[in-house]
């Protein structure tokens, strides 16, 4: 792949799920090189803050990702005040690790309308604002397609939905080849400090085996200065994408870990053994 580096000043980004974890952070951190944010969310008056951190570079907008209206006014107010969309992340995301009979309806439903149904409808709206960008890049937050039934037997409602994300990258990278639109996807190699590792997914024990999510934030900012053209349908590890920048030292995303960092879901065997850090599958 060509080296050629594009600058995220002046850029637009429109991120779902804006109001906390890496969704903030990599908001964040592309408004602190240079471009502007617009933040969606559920959690109207969070994201409203977070804007306001981040200041007259971001706009905030409180939503449903199902929603088609309150999307359409979202992405038509980007546009509005910052002329544009150059970069869409799909990052929001609902998550319960439930077996098939635990799985109420309710939640299966709600996994999927945000996961996958959200990731598809955020991308059809912006498409036709990234056609006309110089660079355009759609990341959704989702994992490799790593087809085993390891991952699907404890919780295959939340594989399904997450994997229908992933699904939207294979698909619409293809699909938008013609047009220079980018569409990839990132995932951690490591459980990321975020509400859902300590809400769900084991609490303290586990944040403290995990990265923060700055490592993501950075990943992703690296992919977004690829060649849109030459720079799509990959399913990116975040530890991955930094090395191939030059980064050797991981320790300042982990700065309390004192020993071995816990391996998220859906990273595939070949992964781990091929990192030289001390990342251990769980699974």
């Amino acid at each position: 792949m060509a080296r050629e580096h594009y600058d995220v000043r002046g850029k637009v980004a429109f991120i779902t799920g804006g109001s906390r974890g890496i969704g903030a952070d990599a908001a964040k951190r592309l408004a602190a090189r240079g471009a502007n944010v617009a933040l969606f969310d559920i959690d109207a008056a969070e994201v409203q803050a977070r804007a306001e951190e981040i200041g007259s570079q971001a706009i905030a907008f409180g939503g449903d990702v199902t929603d088609w209206s309150s999307l359409e006014e979202a992405v038509a107010g980007t546009v509005e005040r910052f002329g544009g969309i150059d970069v869409c992340v799909n990052n929001a995301s609902a998550i319960q690790l439930t077996g098939t009979l635990e799985t109420d309806m309710k939640r299966y439903d709600l996994m999927h309308q945000i996961n996958t149904r959200g990731t598809f409808l955020v991308s059809k709206m912006c498409i036709p604002h990234l056609k006309l960008a110089k660079n355009p890049h759609i990341l959704n937050l989702a994992p490799p397609l790593d087809m085993k039934a390891k991952w699907f037997k404890n919780h295959v409602a939340y594989t399904m939905a997450k994997f229908g994300m992933s699904m939207c990258t294979l698909g619409m990278s293809a699909e938008f080849a013609k047009d220079g639109i980018a569409v990839n996807s990132l995932w951690p190699i490591s459980t990321i400090d975020t509400a859902a590792v300590r809400n769900l997914l084991g609490g303290a024990t586990v944040a403290a085996m995990s990265r923060l999510p700055d490592i993501m934030a950075d990943a992703a900012h690296a992919i977004f200065l690829r060649p849109s053209r030459e720079t799509s349908g990959n399913f990116y590890i975040d530890e991955e994408v930094l090395r191939a920048e030059g980064v050797t030292d991981f320790s300042l995303y982990s700065p309390g870990a004192t020993g071995p960092l816990a391996g998220d879901f859906f990273v595939p065997d070949e992964v781990f053994a091929n990192s030289p850090t001390n990342v251990k599958s769980i699974y």
